[in-house]
């Protein structure tokens, strides 16, 4: 392991929107673009709704903790860029930017197509990678 890897991806082939409606109740989030088309079709968005950030965070966690363990994570920091629609393909991908003992630091992304949507740092436990 060294700085520049890549760590393995984890794909999202098409964000489903009965998730996204289960997080809106889960949450207590009124906010109607998460399950109402109506409501994205009047803001123009073709009533396609909005992926709540939750669970787009999650997918780069599952990337995550694919690569390193579910208990690794010690650090995760984002910016959430664009916003994620119900069937999106969206892919989490992160790359190696530092290690430092037993922790990696690590750019992170979420990305739809070419585009990031997600980005942000991670530092994870790699002592168990060794």
């Amino acid at each position: 392991m060294k700085v520049g890897d890549q760590l393995p991806e984890f794909a999202v082939p098409s964000v489903d929107p009965a998730r996204m409606k289960t997080m809106a109740a889960v949450l207590r989030d009124p906010y109607r673009v998460h399950w109402d088309r109506e409501a994205t079709r009047e803001m123009g968005l073709e009533g396609r709704v909005i992926n709540q950030g939750p669970l787009n965070l999650s997918y780069i966690v599952n990337m995550l903790h694919s690569f390193s363990g579910p208990t690794s994570v010690r650090r995760l920091t984002v910016s959430f860029g664009r916003p994620v629609f119900d069937t999106d393909s969206v892919v989490a991908g992160g790359e190696i930017s530092a290690i430092e003992g037993d922790r990696a630091t690590c750019a992170v992304w979420l990305k739809r197509g070419d585009e990031i949507v997600v980005s942000g740092t991670a530092v994870i436990d790699i002592s168990h990678l060794h």
